[in-house]
């Protein structure tokens, strides 16, 4: 099957271009006639975009399905997000049993994608810090001592975050980077000493940042200072307007760079519906439409979507569309080390999203087959 897909390109300077996407991979990207004839073509109206398809670290859930329920609300969370334009993602298990999130790792790999690939798991927990816990159980939470840290490794998650700062952590990041696991800060009360030790160790990655951290202080910065300061470190950011102020935003997106701030959206069961009651992890959560929280009032994830951080992030002052494209795309991919992923050109995926005027999704590509179309 071979699509072409003609419009303003993200990337491609000189005017209106195409991607010419061939057995699932971008074979051509250029402008005038492409070097073959495709069997599909694909016109954008004036004033869309054609950009990479995006990628989320971190889902809970979405249009009412808790990942957590296993691979089947997985595969309908998958068929789901492109209309998002995800075009990949990470289910994701808040704290469990070390055994629970192997076993939901063991369930994420068994999952089909029937829409958004699906590229493994990211377990947030358990070893976090009990006193940035969140909507995380207590009693779910522990502490990373080594067998429990092997438990974790030889499941094979992606992504895994935890507190730097708990007793026996640097030695746990050294483990799962060995076992081939990206490394993240979050549920954190590390200060900046602890943070930038972090990093060394090999964190990679700041989970929602500023979220489930302490506030930055001018003398006492904390560890979301640390995160900011090191190139080597991305930051996930939930532009929500609820977890993070917009200036706040601005400020990191100004320190780091649009290639070091993946847009994430900690996005639960309630995302994509209306308000009500629904699960996180297993957990009864309510939303008001906008967010997310426990009975008690906390925030327990999110209710948007990426295409809605997207927007916002590109209203941002000094951001741009193609800044925003690329914190939803090549920035997250790179966290992966995904090389295939978040990017049009030569033999990258043919994950394809077309935004219209005000950056709405109107068409997503997943290996060149159309999975969404408005």
């Amino acid at each position: 099957m071979s699509i072409l897909v003609r419009g303003v390109v993200y990337g491609l300077t000189g005017g209106p271009g195409s991607v010419l996407v061939e057995d699932g991979f971008i074979s051509w990207v250029g402008h005038g006639k492409p070097p073959r004839q495709p069997e599909e073509v694909i016109e954008t109206e004036p004033g869309e975009l054609v950009a990479p398809g995006f990628l989320d670290l971190q889902v809970n859930g979405f249009c009412g399905h808790d990942a957590a329920a296993g691979p089947g609300a997985i595969t309908a969370i998958s068929k789901a997000l492109p209309a998002t334009g995800v075009t990949a993602f990470l289910p994701t298990l808040i704290s469990a049993p070390v055994t629970t999130g192997a076993a939901f790792v063991t369930m994420v790999a068994s999952a089909a994608s029937p829409g958004a690939r699906v590229l493994g798991a990211h377990l947030e927990g358990p070893f976090l810090n009990p006193s940035f816990r969140g909507a995380h159980e207590r009693s779910c939470l522990a502490e990373p001592e080594p067998e429990l840290v092997q438990v974790v490794a030889a499941a094979g998650p992606r992504l895994v975050t935890l507190a730097p700062e708990l007793p026996g952590a640097l030695a746990a990041v050294a483990t799962l980077r060995r076992a081939g696991v990206v490394v993240s800060a979050g549920h954190t009360g590390a200060d900046f000493e602890q943070g930038r030790r972090a990093v060394e160790a090999g964190v990679r990655f700041g989970t929602h940042l500023y979220n489930a951290m302490p506030p930055v202080h001018h003398r006492r910065p904390g560890i979301a200072e640390a995160l900011l300061l090191d190139d080597r470190v991305t930051v996930g950011l939930i532009v929500d307007g609820e977890h993070v102020h917009p200036a706040v935003c601005e400020s990191v997106l100004r320190i780091k760079g649009p290639m070091r701030v993946a847009l994430t959206t900690d996005q639960t069961a309630a995302a994509g519906m209306p308000s009500g009651s629904y699960s996180l992890s297993g957990r009864p959560v309510a939303s008001d439409g906008k967010v997310v929280r426990l009975e008690d009032g906390t925030l327990a994830g999110s209710a948007a979507s990426m295409d809605d951080l997207l927007r916002r992030s590109a209203a941002l002052p000094g951001s741009s569309p193609a800044q925003a494209v690329a914190m939803a795309s090549t920035a997250p991919a790179r966290v992966l080390g995904e090389r295939t992923l978040g990017r049009l050109r030569v033999g990258a995926a043919g994950d394809l999203v077309v935004l219209d005027r005000e950056l709405r999704v109107r068409l997503t590509l997943v290996g060149g087959c159309v999975r969404y179309r408005r």
